[in-house]
């Protein structure tokens, strides 16, 4: 094959296909976080939080596989945005603890009705068991890509 023509072939297709669905999903993601003003890491951790109410930056960097450093940054920002706010721990003030204000609360609320509203979406007129068989489908591309990665360790 000449390196200048595009690969052919119906695995590439599907590839081309699953990647750009990728894509899309995150496109739609930021203009939804956008409006906000958020990037998708902050909001990552502020949904992060919202689960681990009273987490430490240390164990947010852990969870997120990044330096503390970097955890820093962007909680800076979601602070100064309203929404979360930092405790100081009765027990080690080297230890702060990271709690979600009302508007990171309603923030989360907005995002899961959102992410809600895109799955529904998403798969729209697909039936469940079209939704089960595309399961099976993608648990067998991520075993497959996953035996692979393995392979090159």
């Amino acid at each position: 094959m000449n390196p200048k023509e595009k690969p052919q072939g119906i695995n590439h297709t599907l590839v081309e296909a699953f990647i750009n669905t990728g894509k899309i999903h995150r496109a739609l993601l930021e203009r939804h976080l956008n409006k906000n003003g958020m990037f998708r890491a902050q909001h990552q951790l502020l949904m992060c939080i919202s689960w681990n109410q009273d987490v430490s930056q240390k164990e947010l960097a852990e969870r997120h596989h990044v330096s503390t450093a970097s955890i820093a940054v962007s909680l800076k920002k979601l602070e100064k945005g309203g929404y979360i706010k930092r405790l100081v721990d009765k027990n080690d003030n080297r230890y702060n603890k990271i709690r979600l204000t009302e508007k990171g609360n309603e923030e989360v609320e907005r995002s899961i009705s959102f992410f809600d509203r895109t799955e529904e979406g998403m798969f729209s007129g697909f039936s469940e068991e079209e939704k089960k068989i595309f399961y099976q489908y993608i648990q067998r591309l991520s075993g497959n890509l996953e035996q692979m990665l393995q392979k090159t360790e």
